[in-house]
């Protein structure tokens, strides 16, 4: 991390965070990665590492040069350094909330190693949240484990402030049955449940993508479950099949998302989390939408899916500024902060962002900390 380099960048960042609470300006959707090193406790597919398995390898050596990992054998405290030193120069009043990231668990309740694309366990993150205080924990406990119960009292006594679940790649069906335990200890504990909806190619979750039908969250908000559905769904199509024979059987996740979004009774407890909405791959008109739904802003929360953002080709401000997104004249700027500072860019790329009316994220967007657990 640098202090972020010109005078264009400066201007951009303070104008940008005018105006917020920056103590409530929390990031809600940081990953935690590590190779094991130090005993830490992570791991690894090894298939993502390599050489024939081309695609994840790629993958693989994207995302360890965009958390600035330069040494394997020491790759866990690298990346943790790093993350925790980008917080601290982005917002030291707020914080990253960090992802613990569960595994793969078959229906037996046993966990399937050759599915799982990494693991990160709840204790490492929990950990790293008591010794930096510019970390929040979120857990993640998949719920066919027969100690989830467990594990998740055992993580709000650890002050998680959230549960992470990706449902393509751990295979959970949120629209379960075998969920309804889990859910009722969520809502009796607080803790929300942040789920990946859409579909996922940042883990290779190719035969299990419709478990990130927005629709199947249905099921944990009836539950009385706080649900923030990450990425707002706002890539590829899922299942409709609540429009009857007539209406087409696919939909838009985003439009589905936009479904539940609307209805009275979900209001105050579906939320939508804004990582990964300006990447390259969204789908249609992703960003005008959700810059025009401003009766929705306030279920909103800003989230960068760290280190992701970090990776140079994924935004790019010169196609949002060709859409009408981003002034011209704040490219300098951001392009000034994304190189010191990808979380700090993120959040300063939202702020700035504005649809052809002059629309923008309102900053009960960015006020994030307001819909987690206070632990």
């Amino acid at each position: 991390a640098l202090p972020i380099s010109g005078p264009a960048g400066r201007a951009l960042a303070a104008r940008a965070l005018a105006g917020l609470d920056l103590a409530r300006v929390w990031d809600v959707h940081v990953h935690v990665v590590g190779l094991g090193a130090g005993g830490s406790g992570c791991r690894v597919n090894p298939h993502l590492r390599q050489w024939w398995h081309p695609l994840e390898h790629v993958r693989f050596d994207a995302y360890r040069a965009g958390a600035g990992i330069t040494e394997l054998e020491r790759g866990d405290q690298q990346y943790v350094e790093r993350l925790v030193e980008l917080q601290r120069l982005a917002n030291p009043l707020g914080k990253s909330v960090a992802l613990a990231f569960d595994a793969h668990v078959r229906a037996d309740g046993g966990e399937d190693d050759a599915r799982t694309p990494f693991h990160v366990p709840n204790d490492y993150v929990a950990d790293l949240a008591r010794k930096h205080a510019e970390l929040a924990f979120c857990a993640s406990i998949h719920p066919y484990r027969a100690d989830a119960l467990a594990r998740l009292e055992r993580a709000a006594e650890q002050r998680c402030v959230a549960v992470k679940w990706l449902p393509n790649a751990m295979g959970i069906d949120p629209s379960s049955p075998r969920c309804d335990a889990f859910y009722r200890k969520l809502a009796e504990l607080g803790i929300p449940l942040l789920t990946h909806t859409g579909v996922e190619h940042a883990v290779d979750a190719a035969d299990a993508q419709e478990l990130g039908n927005p629709l199947r969250l249905r099921r944990p908000l009836d539950a009385g479950v706080r649900v923030i559905a990450a990425h707002c769904a706002s890539l590829g199509m899922c299942r409709d099949d609540e429009r009857g024979a007539t209406a087409p059987a696919e939909a838009r996740g985003l439009d589905l998302f936009l479904r539940l979004m609307g209805e009275k009774q979900y209001d105050g407890r579906l939320y939508g989390d804004l990582s990964a909405v300006t990447l390259v791959n969204r789908d249609g008109d992703v960003l005008g939408e959700l810059l025009a739904a401003t009766e929705l802003h306030a279920r909103l929360v800003n989230g960068s899916d760290y280190p992701l953002i970090a990776i140079d080709p994924v935004v790019s401000t010169w196609w949002l500024a060709r859409q009408g997104y981003v002034d011209p004249a704040d490219r300098d700027g951001l392009e000034e902060i994304f190189d010191a500072n990808p979380l700090l860019f993120d959040l300063v790329l939202k702020r700035v962002l504005r649809d052809a009316q002059g629309r923008r994220f309102a900053d009960a967007c960015f006020h994030t900390r307001d819909a987690l657990r206070r632990a």
